[in-house]
């Protein structure tokens, strides 16, 4: 009977040390696994914050490109009729858009949206300002009700605060 407890007692102790090692280890191998994938994020930042910077100074390129007293100083001649004009002006635009689609990635949805949001504004302020002259009329009609109808505050301000202070929160 007493060699039975000897035996109970020592493969208790047996037990008790094996699981101490057991979950020793596995403390060990988690805590390993965190810190890799710590330095794995960090290594990634360092990698990403600079493509990340850079898609924002694209985005607000985008934007100033699309102003429209850049876009109109760009692209109109003085003898580009209404309607051309008008093709030309929304053309460009959706051309640097597409170019610089895949940005979106990099921005939170918010600032994407803005982004967006200013782009068709624009467009819509052509649209509208073209709609009210007509279609033979000399480019130069065009320009001034566009300059016209955004002598307020253009579209782009807001997108581009809003670019802005995303990157002040990031960097």
């Amino acid at each position: 009977m007493e060699f039975a407890l000897y035996i109970i007692g020592t493969l208790l102790v047996a037990v008790i040390v094996f699981l101490t090692a057991f979950f020793s280890m596995r403390m060990f191998i988690r805590n390993d696994e965190r810190k890799r994938l710590l330095e794995l994020k960090e290594h990634n930042k360092s990698v990403i914050a600079p493509v990340r910077l850079q898609a924002y100074e694209r985005m607000a390129m985008f934007l100033e490109r699309i102003e429209p007293n850049q876009l109109i100083l760009r692209l109109n001649d003085g003898n580009t009729p209404n309607v051309e004009l008008r093709q030309l002006l929304i053309a460009s635009i959706r051309a640097e858009f597409e170019h610089n689609l895949s940005q979106q990635i990099y921005l939170s949805s918010d600032v994407w949206d803005k982004i967006c949001n200013a782009k068709e504004e624009i467009i819509r302020i052509i649209n509208v300002s073209s709609g009210k002259i007509a279609p033979d009329a000399p480019g130069i009609e065009l320009v001034s009700a566009i300059l016209e109808q955004t002598a307020g505050q253009s579209p782009i301000a807001s997108a581009m605060e809003a670019l802005k202070e995303e990157i002040r929160l990031i960097f």
